[in-house]
């Protein structure tokens, strides 16, 4: 946001966001802007000045998750096995998207590689994930045609399918490792 806004605008842009994360943790992406007015004590129309689009809020509460995903990639990028790397940071990505409801659907915003937008919760963790695959790849032990879109998509198709069933991280866990193995048993 930017620091010449006025000092109201910037404290209901704070109290808006505040408001906003718990409603997107408890309701999904589904989360009523109407609502999210009404609790923070400002009109809908201050909302949609703030967070003109649906997106642009689930980006703005899914911002600080998203960059400790950044961190971890980075944590990650010198492991010793780059695919066990790339699977623990996938691993995390699941989680998080679990955890936090709407980030599924603001990076479902952003599945093909031209849509992705320069500030995006989709670009973070696909700079993010790129060098992860790259190196796995190169390893050979990634197949080289696959792509951090693909994976991500993966992982919000298993997210959003297992969010209203009892126990959705297990679930979305257990589908993303049947995922990753496949059908065939192991020798």
């Amino acid at each position: 946001m930017p620091d010449q806004q006025r000092a109201d605008a910037r404290r209901n842009y704070a109290r808006i966001l505040a408001v906003a994360q718990a409603e997107v943790a408890a309701h999904g992406s589904a989360a009523s802007l109407e609502q999210i007015a009404r609790t923070a004590g400002v009109g809908s129309a201050t909302v949609r000045r703030h967070f003109p689009t649906r997106r642009d809020l689930l980006e703005a509460v899914s911002h600080e998750r998203v960059e400790v995903l950044r961190a971890r990639a980075a944590e990650l990028t010198g492991a010793a096995d780059s695919r066990a790397a790339l699977l623990d940071w996938l691993g995390d990505v699941v989680t998080y998207c679990v955890e936090a409801r709407g980030l599924a659907a603001a990076l479902s915003y952003d599945l093909e590689p031209d849509s992705i937008q320069e500030n995006s919760c989709a670009a973070t963790i696909h700079e993010a994930g790129d060098p992860l695959l790259h190196r796995a790849v190169r390893d050979g032990t990634v197949t080289p045609d696959a792509t951090i879109t693909e994976l991500i998509t993966l992982i919000i198709g298993i997210t959003l399918a297992t969010e209203s069933l009892p126990d959705p991280a297990d679930r979305a866990h257990r589908l993303f490792r049947l995922a990753i193995t496949g059908l065939s048993p192991r020798p």
